[in-house]
């Protein structure tokens, strides 16, 4: 796949998910390259900060000519300093696509050299041991980024085919070479705001199959719940006025299309005579029913905005100082300031956690017999009694979303100052984002023992064949690896299933 300086979302999620490869058109190069040779002309007789001075606070102090090349590998090992869990190599990747396009934009000084073998990397899914704790989000991603750093000047541990290996290693076995110090590439690599751009990337994507599948179990539920379908039709959503509430009721009306399982409330309530005083059948279904449209749209609203900043995120320069062959100039600021994404990583996790308690409640509809008034307890299809079926799964997803809920408090508002008070207000974008990941984590759990539940209710009321020709769909796909089931079994390696189908199921919403 040949790119230019500019990313999509779409392109994206092939080069993650479809392990497309990535080829840099010869004008991008060019434009790096053209950086590149300004700045070694530019540099020559002026003091630019990180080329011949000290990081940091350390910038007061002037640095020889005969150390610059010490001083860019030092920054890189001694930042090397993360600590806790590697992030996954999806997640690495991600992230060193967001390098490589702030490289893409021609402002970084950096040698093509760099550009090359950071898409070897990325193609042959080389994937630097990235610990996840160390970086505050000012100057960056400092620590995670040196760590990726310290893999392309060969050193430190890379994963590769499975295996956590010496990055020198796995350099030899692909005849790769580390680069070289021009003139900032360890600066280059370190500063900017890439690994929490990656991780985000990679969160907006399973936030959008969340969503998707919110929309699909929510339609499943009205169609056990026989609802009227009125809560999701045009009128009644677009006499509000918000674009999230529209889309998603839109949604569910392709969705529910052709169910045999849904009221009309026109046919039953408005068009005879009713005598009885107590109605057998809910004239309004639970908010977790009837609301959806109102409570998933502001996810909707959300997902869009955290798409918007993110690739305007990946597509900007974001290392500092920031080089500039147009106007002849070297200019000096904050680009690596991480409050975009660490601000929208809340909104997403907040965003997300609302879906997920939207799942729980949907759960507890579904296993409570005394409010769904048309299933047995836990949705059991044993005997009840000696037998529990999903009952004990309840206690995974509501311990799981209360877990959320908790996650859910903002990281951006949090700002110790550090690094002499030099890093005196900073982002916390990484840990933001670390904390969004295992929110998304979370909610696939959860949504996993839901749709356990639906197909369990689905098989007890027998309406397969009455279910939209979409929900059937699903329902066949699920029963394929999670058989009804009558019987006391452990459900563990079924929820983790549940969870891998979750995201890897293809949506056309």
């Amino acid at each position: 796949m040949i790119v230019g300086k500019y990313i999509n979302l779409g392109t994206l999620q092939k080069l993650l998910f479809d392990d497309e490869k990535i080829v840099i058109s010869d004008e991008c190069i060019q434009e790096v390259d053209k950086s590149f040779r300004f700045l070694r002309d530019f540099s020559s007789d002026k003091i630019i900060y990180g080329i011949n001075t000290g990081f940091g606070p350390m910038a007061q102090y002037r640095i020889e000519d005969k150390s610059l090349t010490e001083l860019q590998y030092n920054i890189i090992r001694s930042h090397s300093t993360g600590a806790g869990r590697p992030l996954p190599p999806l997640y690495v990747k991600a992230a060193m696509i967001a390098r490589l396009f702030t490289f893409l934009q021609g402002k970084s000084g950096i040698h093509t050299e760099l550009v090359d073998l950071l898409v070897k990397f990325i193609n042959l899914n080389i994937s630097p041991y990235i610990p996840e704790h160390g970086s505050v989000g000012a100057s960056g991603d400092l620590v995670q980024l040196a760590h990726m750093a310290l893999t392309l000047i060969g050193e430190g541990d890379v994963f590769y085919q499975g295996e956590l290996q010496p990055t020198a290693r796995v350099l030899e076995k692909n005849h790769l070479k580390p680069f070289s110090i021009h003139i900032r590439e360890g600066l280059s690599v370190t500063n900017g705001t890439s690994v929490m751009t990656g991780i985000g990337i990679v969160n907006l994507i399973y936030a959008r199959q969340l969503l998707n599948w919110s929309v699909c179990a929510s339609v499943m539920m009205n169609e056990i719940a026989a609802s009227y379908d009125d809560f999701i039709s045009q009128p009644l959503n677009d006499a509000k006025l918000h674009k999230g509430q529209q889309k998603i009721a839109e949604a569910m009306r392709t969705w529910i299309s052709g169910s045999k399982c849904t009221r009309k409330r026109e046919n039953e309530l408005y068009g005879q005579k009713h005598e009885e005083k107590i109605f057998e059948h809910k004239v309004q279904p639970y908010y977790s029913l009837r609301c959806t449209p109102q409570i998933l749209g502001p996810v909707y609203d959300t997902l869009a905005n955290t798409e918007e900043v993110l690739i305007n995120e990946i597509n900007s320069a974001c290392d500092n100082p920031i080089v500039d062959p147009e106007t002849q100039n070297v200019y000096h600021g904050g680009n690596f300031h991480g409050d975009y994404v660490s601000f929208e990583m809340d909104k997403l996790k907040i965003a997300i956690t609302k879906l997920t308690m939207l799942s729980e409640r949907q759960l507890n509809y579904l296993f409570h017999d005394r409010i769904n008034g048309i299933l047995p307890p836990f949705v059991n299809l044993g005997v009840l009694g000696l037998n529990y079926g999903l009952q004990a799964s309840q206690f995974t997803a509501t311990s799981t979303t209360a877990e959320c809920q908790t996650l859910s408090n903002p990281m951006y508002v949090h700002s110790i100052p550090n690094n002499n008070d030099n890093q005196d207000i900073v982002s916390m974008g990484t840990n933001s984002a670390l904390m969004a990941k295992t929110v998304i984590e979370n909610s696939f759990q959860v949504m996993s023992i839901l749709f356990m539940g639906i197909v369990q209710a689905v098989d007890y009321l027998k309406i397969q064949e009455n279910l939209s020709a979409n929900s059937r769909c699903v329902y066949n796909e699920i029963r394929a690896f999670f058989p009804v089931f009558t019987q006391d079994t452990p459900k563990y390696k079924e929820i983790e299933a549940m969870s891998e189908y979750l995201k890897n199921k293809k949506f056309n919403l």
